[in-house]
């Protein structure tokens, strides 16, 4: 009887692998997900932070922000000068376009005097 039960059960860990498999993936998405989330808001606050300083030293806020942004976030970092206050919106990386849109991240730092 042993050796029929354990054919029977040959691939079982493969069929219950493949049964996991898209939560497993749905899992990985999720964390890689919140770490852009995260990095986003950092590069967010350091960008809003550098146009401050930028602006603080009569520079253009602006091209304070694109020049500590990497990259990838230039083109997608919306900036926002009122007063003395920079404010810095950017959308995560993401594989899907309305994961990015929903999770969009704000930075916002000011100059006082200004």
């Amino acid at each position: 009887m042993r050796g029929g039960r354990r054919q029977a059960e040959r691939g079982q860990a493969s069929v219950e692998l493949l049964g996991a498999l898209p939560a497993l993936l749905a899992l990985a998405f999720a964390a890689f997900q919140l770490l852009a989330v995260g990095y986003s808001a950092v590069q967010a606050g350091t960008a809003a932070e550098a146009g401050a300083l930028a602006l603080a030293s009569g520079v253009d806020a602006r091209d304070g922000v694109r020049e500590s942004l990497p990259g990838w976030s230039r083109a997608a970092a919306r900036v926002s000068v009122s007063g003395g206050t920079v404010r810095v919106r950017l959308r995560p990386l993401s594989p899907i376009a309305a994961v990015s849109r929903r999770f969009e991240v704000t930075g916002e730092a000011s100059v006082e005097g200004l």
